[in-house]
């Protein structure tokens, strides 16, 4: 037995010169089959004036309050998250400027102090050279 349906028709019996294969025909209208897939055709005057009942989940017009209020709370906590994580980035991409900041005066200071102690060495030559001077007024 097929899944989702099947159609069964009646062949006619062939006789000895060569015939296509039709459906026997009758005064009845044809079997409708129909599946899970399938809805039904029917237009009977009764379905025809009563208001059409839509059950679906996905009908809006006919939900519950609290489905339409936690779905907007749903919604409502999807844009907060969305709004955190672009924060979160923008703190990420602040911290990130802040540390290459410091990385950048410690090596200025770092070549400050560099340049300082060469300034210091030289300027100590220099003091010592300067204490040699005067020797001539010893005497």
């Amino acid at each position: 037995m097929p899944l989702f349906g099947s159609r069964t028709t009646t062949e006619p019996t062939t006789t000895t010169t060569r015939t296509t294969h039709t459906p026997t025909t009758s005064n009845s209208p044809p079997a409708r089959h129909r599946s899970i897939f399938n809805r039904r055709r029917s237009s009977s005057s009764s379905i025809e004036g009563a208001s059409p009942k839509r059950s679906s989940v996905l009908h809006r017009h006919g939900e519950d309050a609290s489905i339409m209020s936690a779905r907007k709370r749903v919604l409502d906590a999807e844009t907060a998250e969305r709004e955190a994580d672009r924060a979160l980035l923008t703190a990420r991409a602040a911290v990130r400027d802040a540390r290459e900041h410091v990385k950048r005066l410690e090596k200025e200071a770092a070549e400050e102090a560099r340049l300082a102690k060469i300034k210091q060495s030289q300027a100590k030559a220099i003091g010592k050279r300067g204490k040699a001077l005067g020797r001539h007024d010893h005497i």
